[in-house]
């Protein structure tokens, strides 16, 4: 079974308000100039932005962020934003594994941007919504 496809603008201004929240004003995050001098193809977003907003989307098909269980991404490929009005998106699918005895779902989550994809190993175990 899927899940209803969620997605997720992300604008530069998004980044600095993680940044302000978070701590981490690496400018990786906020500067082109420093972002492709290490190797980037530009500004990217905090790889922990990126799990909050799946991790949204999980909160949401549970019904409720304390219906989430377990929760756990790695990081395959950084979502660049571009320094205009629209930024990015980054698409979250999900399929159910498996629904258990202890109700208890898990699933595989996929999450993309621009056609690629950004996380792997994205997996969560929610309480089986009633």
């Amino acid at each position: 079974m899927e899940l209803p496809t969620k997605t997720f603008r992300v604008t530069r201004a998004d980044l600095v308000r993680y940044a302000g929240a978070s701590g981490d004003f690496n400018p990786i995050h906020w500067s082109d100039r420093i972002a492709t001098s290490v190797g980037l193809p530009g500004v990217i977003a905090h790889g922990m932005f990126t799990m909050a907003l799946v991790g949204r989307a999980v909160a949401e098909w549970a019904g409720a962020a304390d219906a989430v269980v377990d929760y756990g991404v790695r990081f395959t490929r950084p979502v660049v934003v571009p320094d205009d009005e629209q930024g990015t998106e980054i698409e979250v699918t999900a399929a159910v594994r498996e629904v258990t005895d202890a109700g208890l779902t898990r699933i595989d989550i996929t999450a993309t941007c621009r056609g690629e994809k950004v996380l792997s190993q994205a997996r969560a175990t929610i309480r089986t919504p009633g």
